[in-house]
């Protein structure tokens, strides 16, 4: 994998990082690290990185936007407590809560659900993109 990492350079990043932030179980800090060490741009990873995990979020979103029905009956006859318990947060906290979306095993899901829940486009990328380029500007901060 680090073989085709830096042969692909911000093209595979970007791919990694989109892949990563669908319900994969793939993560692209070990790409991002990669990068930097190797002597890439710190900025153009982060702009790299940033988009294609923003916009692998963004299917998150639209499978939940428009799988709606089925996501929502599958998970309150799975485990509607669950269900529940989710949903609840994200009408208590609103759309900052989106804000935690690159954190590992509930920040898919997180998106997954804003879309089902119908929050709108706006907040949603403003929330998600913070949260994520914030850690990958921080992840990239700690190389220095």
């Amino acid at each position: 994998m680090e073989y085709w990492i830096l042969q692909t350079g911000l093209a595979g990043l970007f791919l990694i990082s989109f892949l990563a932030a669908t319900l994969l179980p793939l993560g692209s800090e070990a790409a991002v690290l990669l990068l930097a060490v190797s002597g890439v741009d710190p900025i153009a990873i982060l702009i790299t990185a940033s988009i294609g995990n923003i916009l692998g979020a963004t299917v998150n979103y639209g499978i939940g936007r428009w799988g709606r029905q089925k996501l929502n009956g599958a998970a309150n006859s799975k485990s509607p407590h669950r269900w529940i318990q989710a949903e609840s947060a994200i009408r208590r906290w609103g759309s900052p809560i989106l804000f935690f979306s690159w954190t590992p095993f509930i920040g898919d899901p997180l998106t997954v659900l804003a879309g089902v829940l119908k929050i709108h486009w706006i907040p949603f990328l403003f929330w998600v993109g913070l949260g994520k380029t914030l850690r990958y500007g921080l992840l990239l901060k700690l190389l220095r």
